[in-house]
């Protein structure tokens, strides 16, 4: 008889919107998030029988229950307090895994009496996965969809030529990506000083800001290095970060058959090309440390 492998189910891509109301000013928190349990789940795929299975559709009433009761301080504490519930509240479950996009909104000031208006912000999404068996936990946490753009301190020039290369070299260019990253954390159980998960964001996102501005780059892939190895040294609390970055390419736009020259010493005019495109991707680690995080960050 054949046996059965890995499993897991879960109710996926639950949309939690949380208002709190502090007199007329308002706090908005919006998660996207997806619950995958697994442990004794034998039976049901075998036999059908359900006697071990919590089904999909309390796991999506928790997850809003836990929002009222427990509100949502960051996407990690609430991913956290998830895990916990299913895996020591079911003897069945043994390993919860909570997925958590959020997406950030901004107060329009001075708008009306009153502070509840908001707009949603477009820099990037939030992301946290949160793993826990009952004795260790694994958070990930990353961004996706942070697209940055450098207009001059890039190069790229030197690469291996063959019969089929037409690229010409570039000794001053466009280097534009779309930043998809994850970083993952070294606290794993309960008797370790948890992080602060809004600070470490916050902060990560603006090293790995900083060294993409200050980076004059040869190749993307210094780039990623660079963004990597700033965030492994200025956080403590980052074993292993990992990194997909796009080429968003941009070439500069023939002119001459209208006459004009392009470019010119203060402008220039470039196409920007969507597809096909340069694909870096590499993970940073800390020194003897061990890569955790997939290397497709689309199963994470």
């Amino acid at each position: 008889m054949p046996i059965l492998g890995q499993n897991q189910y879960g109710k996926a891509e639950n949309r939690v919107v949380k208002i709190t109301r502090d007199g007329t000013t308002h706090h908005i928190k919006d998660l996207n998030v997806s619950v995958s349990l697994s442990g004794d789940m034998d039976e049901v795929h075998y036999s059908g029988s359900n006697a071990n299975v919590l089904p999909t559709d309390t796991t999506k009433n928790t997850v809003y229950a836990f929002a009222k009761e427990h509100g949502i301080e960051s996407a990690e504490q609430f991913g956290i307090r998830l895990a916990r519930h299913f895996v020591t509240s079911q003897p069945s479950i043994h390993r919860a895994r909570i997925r958590i996009e959020e997406y950030g909104w901004e107060r329009i000031e001075n708008s009306g009496e009153g502070e509840h208006s908001f707009v949603r912000t477009g820099q990037e999404t939030r992301l946290a996965q949160i793993t826990y068996d009952g004795d260790t936990w694994e958070v990930v946490s990353g961004l996706t969809d942070l697209t940055v753009l450098n207009s001059t301190n890039s190069e790229f020039w030197g690469y291996v030529k063959d019969k089929y290369t037409t690229l010409p070299e570039a000794y001053d260019r466009i280097l534009a990506t779309s930043v998809s990253g994850r970083w993952r954390f070294n606290w794993s159980d309960d008797d370790q000083p948890m992080p602060d998960w809004d600070e470490s964001y916050e902060q990560t996102k603006q090293h790995l800001l900083r060294a993409f501005a200050e980076t004059y780059s040869l190749s993307l892939q210094q780039t990623l290095h660079a963004m990597g190895a700033r965030i492994i040294d200025h956080r403590a609390e980052i074993d292993e970060v990992r990194f997909s970055l796009p080429n968003r390419h941009h070439f500069l736009v023939d002119l001459e058959p209208f006459g004009l020259k392009n470019p010119t010493a203060d402008e220039a005019v470039y196409f920007a090309a969507d597809r096909p495109y340069g694909l870096i991707e590499a993970t940073v680690l800390r020194d003897g440390c061990e890569a955790g995080i997939p290397a497709d960050l689309t199963n994470l």
